[in-house]
């Protein structure tokens, strides 16, 4: 998609936006953009709202989510570098089989990355959520979870249950990490 089609639909939808340089950037309250597969580069979010691209098939790189909401970007396989996660909601990439390695996600509410098996090196968790792992079988060295929530996965499960008595799960997991590298 061109950034000429994409300014097209953001005219039929009345989407505020403005354009810098080569860069598209929306304003306004929420997106919703869910029937789309595609977006051009250039595109920054710095809407009220939420975004919702929960059709979008492919992603360029350097697309950046400023906004106030969540972010639905369900069925997304895989994230190329260059994407930033700043928004004050939840991230929702339901479907995401694979991350670019030290990927950092910086938004204020929940991680689901409930499809992902593995995480790349030095992927960083700064988020002020929970973490959904559900699908995690391995977690490599590097990996920073950095969140004020909690992590859901088989794999923190387990570390929980072996934990030992006066030591926080998160702590002990930490450390294992730690260990490992």
């Amino acid at each position: 998609m061109t950034q000429q089609e994409f300014i097209k639909i953001l005219d039929s939808k009345r989407y505020f936006y403005k354009i810098k340089r080569s860069n598209i950037i929306i304003s306004g309250n929420n997106i919703n953009l869910g029937s789309l597969e595609t977006i051009p580069e250039g595109i920054h979010f710095n809407n009220q709202g939420f975004v919702d691209l929960e059709s979008l098939k492919t992603f360029p790189e350097g697309v950046q989510f400023n906004n106030q909401g969540n972010i639905y970007l369900e069925s997304l396989k895989t994230l190329p570098g260059g994407v930033q996660f700043n928004n004050k909601g939840d991230v929702n990439l339901r479907s995401l089989e694979t991350l670019p390695e030290r990927f950092q996600f910086n938004n204020r509410g929940n991680i689901n990355l409930q499809s992902l098996k593995t995480l790349p090196e030095g992927v960083q968790f700064n988020n002020q959520g929970n973490i959904y792992l559900r699908s995690l079988e391995t977690l490599p060295e590097g990996v920073q979870f950095n969140n004020k929530g909690d992590i859901i996965s088989p794999i923190y499960s387990n570390i929980e249950k072996a934990c030992p008595i006066g030591i926080s799960p998160r702590k002990y997991f930490t450390l294992l990490l730690k260990l490992k590298g």
